[in-house]
């Protein structure tokens, strides 16, 4: 089989599609590790179809290890696929050795969505498992901080003002006004232009006082990416000028994790995922954290599905809005900032004064950054 087009539909299709022709080498390899994952589908069985002849349904025995399924689809197909493949054996088919076999995790390549399996699985692991998954996390978080880092602090930067400054820096070079002051320098015959005297804009320094922005994360098995986003917000935020952050952990228990902030590894370690929900109670433990009302920030990170009546939590959310707290309910505190919530809670929610939607972690920083500068 030579045509690369017949040879992609060949392995989207499977075995029923081989009488388009035998496969290459590597297609075959492919194939095979596509078989390996994907013929475990229960669905192959109720839709009659059969995927490969040692095998019905991928319930047989299958001579590939997940080590070597591992090292196969790193060679063979490109990162991003590489990446929803292994989300796909964890979340789909809860192969969890992917993060729980001390050999898979030595040489696996941490991604976001294995930072997501650690985080769902840890509680499988022993001692030495947790130290090798602990690559994972560091080397997922470093990733997330270096760039969240970055979006966070230039919501706090300042803004540029048009007086001139004694700060030459780069990024506030004035290219209008170093034209025009210099035009005097130009030599037709080089075509060139001398500067002597560069020019700089200012920055304005932002008015700060005091803020506490004080995140409440359901830690609940759905809102995990939320989790792993708000640990490291809270991470970049503390220590900027005018907030003081603080992060609780809920599910039906409230866990202040606040003194963890500075390292969201050892945060995110300790997390425990999964569990019910009793969002009342870590808003009214929020609410007891906050020293001058109105110059606080609540951010509730939850689905809204409360496990008793959401009555209690409805009054709480109220009386916070009402004593000039700013509250705000995220559906979703991450990077796609696609929200799944209860919407009647998230509605009432609304009704009594609070913000509903979803945020990135940058547009979260803006607007505590929008609340401390005035």
């Amino acid at each position: 089989m030579t045509d690369p087009d017949l040879e992609r539909w060949r392995l989207v299709l499977g075995e029923p599609a081989a009488a388009a022709g035998e496969l290459g080498a590597d297609a075959a390899r492919r194939d095979a590790a596509l078989d390996w994952l994907y013929g475990r589908d229960e669905e192959l069985d109720k839709r009659e179809v059969r995927r490969g002849s040692t095998r019905e349904g991928g319930t047989g025995e299958s001579v590939l290890t997940t080590v070597d399924w591992l090292n196969d689809i790193n060679q063979l197909f490109p990162k991003e696929t590489v990446e929803r493949l292994q989300r796909d054996a964890i979340e789909r088919y809860e192969i969890t050795d992917i993060v729980t076999d001390p050999e898979v995790l030595r040489t696996v390549e941490p991604n976001p969505g294995l930072l997501r399996a650690v985080l769902q699985t840890k509680h499988l692991m022993n001692a030495e498992v947790l130290l090798l998954a602990r690559r994972i996390v560091e080397a997922v978080v470093r990733d997330l901080m270096a760039k969240m880092a970055t979006e966070i602090r230039k919501a706090f930067s300042g803004t540029r003002a048009r007086r001139p400054s004694r700060w030459k820096q780069a990024r506030d070079f004035d290219v209008t006004k170093t034209l025009r002051a210099n035009l005097g320098h130009y030599r037709p015959g080089e075509r060139r232009l001398y500067i002597e005297t560069p020019h700089f804009f200012s920055r304005t320094r932002k008015h700060v006082e005091q803020w506490q922005v004080i995140l409440l994360v359901d830690q609940s098995g759905s809102m995990v990416d939320s989790v792993i986003h708000s640990a490291v917000t809270a991470a970049c935020l503390w220590g900027l000028p005018g907030v003081r952050t603080h992060l609780v952990a809920f599910d039906t228990s409230v866990v202040d994790l606040t003194s963890e902030v500075d390292d969201p590894v050892e945060l995110l370690m300790k997390v425990q995922l999964g569990g019910g929900t009793d969002i009342h109670k870590a808003v009214r433990y929020g609410a007891g954290l906050i020293e001058q009302p109105r110059r606080a920030i609540v951010a509730l990170i939850s689905d809204f599905y409360e496990g008793g009546s959401p009555g209690p939590l409805i009054r709480q959310v109220r009386g916070l809005v009402e004593q000039g707290t700013k509250v705000l309910c995220l559906a979703a505190l991450d990077e796609a900032a696609n929200p799944s919530y209860d919407r009647e809670t998230g509605r009432r929610l609304a009704d009594v004064g609070a913000a509903v939607g979803a945020m990135t972690p940058g547009q979260l920083a803006e607007f505590v950054a929008e609340q401390v500068s005035r």
